[in-house]
């Protein structure tokens, strides 16, 4: 299959695009330019591995949690340009990303959620496929779950936020952290392929963001 990936809920913008066994990737910081640089960089994805759009067979996108602006136009960009051509959409986990991208078997994993919180998740992979010890949530670092053993990978940059809260936490559970993990659109088209060949698909007019969270910031009084 060929298959276009798209990541944009961090500061950077991941791009991948399948083609067979081959990988082809555009992963740079974005800051604040992702709607505008998204379109522009997979045109250029597509005219190095010598495709066009229409060579595909499904899109995939970042679903969630993360920025909320991120994460609609990654969804956004992946419906229009499916739906013009009638091609399937399959939105991956960003917390889950996250675990396939450290390379860890335990990965516990924390992205900076703003506001004093981290979007959370566990995961533990067994015969090569991921199994959810905890499932995505949103938590103060003071509050996150903590697994009853130890040999977990700390993955994400909520470790780079709250690392001291975070691992005061879990202590004993974690063997290391690596809070420069974020989720790339390389480890989602990883996750997607068995997926997407098993029939996992859906129709692009249903695609949506996961927020988790339901507020982007706080209220004056709030501050």
């Amino acid at each position: 299959m060929n298959i276009l990936v798209l990541e944009s809920s961090t500061d950077r913008l991941s791009l991948a695009l399948g083609v067979g066994e081959r990988v082809y990737e555009c992963d740079f910081h974005a800051g604040q330019t992702h709607a505008e640089s998204i379109l522009d960089e997979i045109g250029r994805l597509l005219e190095t591995a010598q495709l066009s759009l229409a060579d595909l067979q499904a899109i995939v996108y970042g679903e969630g949690p993360g920025a909320f602006t991120g994460l609609r136009i990654a969804c956004g960009n992946a419906q229009g340009l499916a739906l013009a051509r009638g091609l399937p959409v399959l939105g991956i986990g960003n917390l889950l990303a996250v675990a396939e991208e450290s390379g860890a078997v335990q990965a516990l994993v924390c992205l900076d959620a703003r506001m004093g919180e981290v979007y959370h998740a566990a995961y533990r992979k067994d015969a090569g496929d991921w199994h959810t010890v905890s499932a995505p949530g949103l938590y103060k670092p003071a509050e996150v779950p903590v697994p009853s053993d130890g040999g977990w990978i700390g993955c994400g940059s909520g470790f780079a936020a709250y690392g001291e809260m975070l691992e005061n936490r879990l202590k004993g559970r974690l063997t290391c952290t690596l809070p420069d993990i974020y989720p790339t659109a390389r480890a989602m088209l990883k996750l997607a392929k068995p997926r997407l060949e098993a029939g996992a698909g859906q129709d692009a007019a249903t695609a949506a963001p996961i927020y988790i969270r339901d507020k982007v910031a706080f209220k004056t009084h709030e501050r």
